[in-house]
């Protein structure tokens, strides 16, 4: 039998502890037993696993003194009081001190056994959570900058050093969201052109009419809005690193242009003739093989493609998602919630849909939901995500016809429909929008955060 968890019991009654131990022991439970609460208070320590029960009166310390000291040599650790003399003002007491629960004698094995079977699984969770922010608390350097354990980014860490130091250009290859631009950044961090500047641009996101004055510069009057002279990101960049994102995307007559200056190491700024000799290393970012890509120049792809990095996605390292959580949950906790405000604790079922989860945005999205999980203490995991991609293609999206998702679930998908759909219709307007859904002005923005709506993204077009 699979053992279900770990029981500390204490009774001073050989005959009740006995038995109590058999039926546990029956149920799948391993338990260690003691006879007074001094000895079994010895035997506990921070790293203490499972369930502490015992009962309450008792010669010497009783069991409501071994529950205050229990808890405060091993803060967190669930513990259900047993007695044949229990009363409501003892059970209130008991809650108020940290009792996980409180039984009464003769008790319902069953019932023991279901309460453990929880208490152990909470104890799990806190242990759990507690090795993964120490894993963190440890981290330095490069550890703590592209962060996981799977055997991929432990890779990926290496070889992010070791191109580091050769100061060849880079192809970094990743899905949306897997954290190109971090790559890119350590590269630049420990290489010797750390101490120079780092300057990104995204090619796919400046007009093809204004991309060649960003990267060359321009003289004042090359054209009919340039009044002054402008540094462009290659000169910027010089002595450091110029990350090219999304370079897919960039015009084909600009490639030829990119082309000479890696060859030449000179660029002229528009509207000038003076050449200027620049001295840079360049890391370029795509989702997708440029040397399969018919409209990206083939001897520009040679010319970049000195060495590669391919970041996998995150369902491709399920392993990393738990830390990676409570790494952003962490961030986001000190940054939006009360001060001394403490991250809020994953249960079973957090961890479950994290790990059924396929995570179309990678770690962006995963980032995303950690600062909701953060803000909102009233939603589970799995309201979240169903409500940000109540059609995605995880283990929640694909629930069975036979099994229907959780109610709560479903009424928090319905719900941001709903009001996706008006700030659609009235394009972002949150006066609009209050007066349709009849709702005051702090719910609806308490629940535009929960699930990730913004006006800005419903007031274009």
């Amino acid at each position: 039998m699979e053992q279900r968890g770990h029981v500390i019991l204490v009774d001073d009654e050989p005959m009740v502890r006995q038995s109590t131990e058999q039926w546990l022991s029956f149920s799948g439970f391993a338990v260690d037993s003691f006879a007074d609460a001094e000895s079994a208070l010895a035997h506990l320590d921070v790293q203490t696993e499972g369930v502490l029960i015992t009962d309450v009166r008792m010669p010497g310390m009783d069991g409501l003194e071994l529950l205050s000291a229990a808890l405060s040599k091993v803060p967190g650790l669930p513990v259900i009081l047993l007695t044949a003399h229990g009363d409501v003002d003892m059970a209130i007491k008991a809650m108020r001190e940290g009792a996980y629960d409180f039984i009464e004698k003769p008790f319902v094995p069953e019932r023991l056994v279901e309460t453990v079977h929880r208490a152990c699984e909470k104890r799990r969770l806190i242990l759990e959570n507690s090795k993964l922010q120490s894993v963190l608390a440890k981290q330095s350097g490069l550890d703590a900058t592209i962060i996981g354990i799977s055997p991929a980014i432990q890779r990926l860490r290496r070889d992010v050093l070791k191109l580091a130091d050769l100061d060849t250009n880079v192809i970094v290859y990743g899905e949306t969201g897997t954290g190109k631009e971090l790559i890119a950044q350590s590269l630049h961090q420990y290489s010797r052109r750390k101490s120079q500047n780092f300057v990104p641009i995204n090619c796919g996101a400046i007009p093809e009419s204004l991309i060649e004055s960003e990267l060359f510069g321009h003289e004042a009057g090359a054209f009919t809005s340039a009044s002054k002279r402008r540094i462009g990101k290659f000169e910027y960049a010089d002595k450091g690193t110029l990350f090219l994102d999304e370079i897919e995307s960039m015009p084909a007559l600009l490639q030829i242009r990119l082309l000479r200056a890696l060859q030449e190491g000179v660029i002229e700024r528009l509207g000038s003739n003076q050449p200027l000799q620049i001295d840079l290393r360049v890391i370029a970012a795509a989702k997708v093989d440029l040397r399969e890509d018919e409209h990206f120049r083939e001897d520009l792809f040679y010319r970049l493609n000195v060495s590669q990095l391919h970041i996998p996605p995150l369902r491709e390292r399920m392993e990393d998602v738990p830390l990676l959580f409570n790494h952003y949950l962490r961030i986001a906790t000190k940054e939006n919630t009360e001060e001394g405000s403490k991250p809020r604790v994953l249960s079973e079922h957090d961890l479950q849909a994290l790990s059924r989860y396929q995570w179309p945005g990678n770690v962006r999205e995963l980032k995303n939901i950690a600062i909701r999980f953060a803000v909102d203490g009233d939603s589970s995991i799995s309201a979240i995500l169903s409500a940000a991609d109540p059609m995605n293609n995880s283990a929640i999206g694909r629930a069975s016809a036979s099994k229907l998702l959780p109610l709560s679930v479903q009424v928090a998908s319905f719900e941001s429909n709903v009001i996706r759909e008006v700030l659609a219709r009235h394009k972002g307007n949150i006066k609009l929008v209050m007066e349709e859904l009849d709702l005051p002005r702090r719910t609806l923005n308490q629940k535009m955060i929960r699930y990730g709506l913004s006006r800005t993204d419903f007031t274009k077009g």
